[in-house]
């Protein structure tokens, strides 16, 4: 139904599930919504994956399409793509 898309820098992680064809944003996850502050980085994305997870099957979307920019496929990229599969979102 949506794409996912991360946008990450040395502080901070920001997850969006978009509906492209409506043009806009479904669920979102930061990194500051995590209440334990003292998580690494890829534990941190881990969790935040789980979250944009668990806001998508609230909102009844089990499907999505992730797009990981021109990021790589490892570190926090892979943690938060196998945390949100873990959950039940697939992709």
């Amino acid at each position: 139904m949506g794409a996912g898309s991360p946008a990450i820098s040395n502080r901070g992680l920001y997850l969006q599930l978009i509906d492209d064809a409506a043009g806009r944003t479904l669920a979102s996850a930061h990194i500051k919504e995590l209440k334990d502050k003292k998580l690494k980085k890829v534990e941190a994305a881990a969790a935040l994956g789980k979250l944009l997870a668990e806001k998508a099957m609230a909102l009844g979307i089990k499907e999505a399409v992730f797009d990981r920019s021109s990021y790589r496929y490892h570190g926090r990229v892979k943690a938060v793509a196998e945390a949100a599969r873990e959950q039940g979102l697939v992709f």
